[in-house]
């Protein structure tokens, strides 16, 4: 009887309850009508030669047949996953450095970890404005005035190295977010663990390769897949510094997307996006393969 009681119970307690479906509802209907049906609409249009309105005719698969010889759409990739790996690689670093500075024993630690994310809310364009002036006028005039030759010049001219200044911007904008994981992740590392360590005789460098990155490599998994997901969308940051120049050397997948709905281009940069978002599936899909069962949080 009591055994039966238990099976009820377990099927009463896994029952959901209608409310829940109800509150699920709205939300729903909103991410449908808001992200479902645009998709499906768009990948649709991807297979014509709309312009975005009036009449158009199915001209199968010659939007992406054409994609693969663009060399403007090839560039686009190009720089943003270069772009995105280098960003990445950066922002994990520098994030992660601040988080061992900030979860030691020093002083004002609070105060400095409030300042620190202070560039998480502000928005990207008015970011990318404050830095174009610094890169255009201030960075040149201290460089003239201290003669140093590579400092006299805008980065944002130079096709070579304006993705350096586009990656030093977005970095120091996503760096807050990002620390604030390595924070908790370090937060949530047992001191037991470190007294042990220091009473083996294990030094600082010890302690932070052998101890806190393998017991905090959930988070860093965690950082990398959210900061490159992010990057691989980089677009307002793009637009305020460089907007895709100079030429289209620092022009990403989504500028190109955009630019080409504006032109005139609606069904092929439809085809794009359409690859793109693909793209990007495989991506998280091979990230999670790799990942899964051994950084587990």
């Amino acid at each position: 009887m009591v055994t039966g009681g238990k099976r009820t119970l377990g099927r009463r307690t896994r029952r959901v309850e209608p409310i829940y479906y109800l509150f699920l509802l709205p939300t729903l209907v909103l991410f449908t009508l808001a992200i479902t049906v645009p998709g499906v609409v768009g990948i649709f249009f991807s297979f014509t030669d709309s312009i975005g309105i009036g009449e158009w005719n199915f001209n199968g698969l010659t939007n992406y047949i054409a994609m693969f010889s663009d060399p403007a759409i090839l560039q686009s990739y190009l720089f943003t996953f270069g772009f995105s790996i280098a960003t990445v690689i950066v922002v994990n670093v520098v994030a992660f450095l601040l988080a061992v500075g900030l979860t030691s024993r020093i002083r004002f630690k609070t105060g400095l970890r409030t300042i620190f994310v202070i560039p998480m809310v502000i928005s990207g364009i008015i970011i990318a404005y404050v830095f174009n002036f610094l890169f255009s006028n201030s960075i040149p005039a201290a460089g003239a005035a201290t003669g140093i030759p590579w400092l006299s010049t805008s980065l944002l001219a130079n096709p070579d190295l304006a993705w350096i200044a586009i990656v030093i911007v977005t970095a120091w904008q996503a760096v807050p977010g990002t620390l604030l994981i390595y924070i908790a992740g370090l937060l949530s590392v047992p001191g037991e663990v470190y007294e042990a360590a220091s009473i083996d005789g294990a030094s600082k460098t010890q302690q932070l390769t052998r101890i806190t990155l393998p017991l905090v490599a959930g988070y860093v998994v965690i950082n990398v897949i959210l900061g490159f997901k992010g990057f691989l969308n980089a677009y307002d940051i793009i637009v305020g510094l460089t907007n895709g120049g100079p030429g289209t050397s620092t022009r990403s997948v989504a500028m190109t997307i955009i630019a080409g709905f504006n032109g005139g281009d609606y069904a092929y940069q439809m085809a794009n996006a359409t690859i793109f978002f693909i793209v990007a599936v495989l991506i998280s899909l091979l990230q999670l393969s790799l990942t899964r069962g051994r950084n587990a949080l």
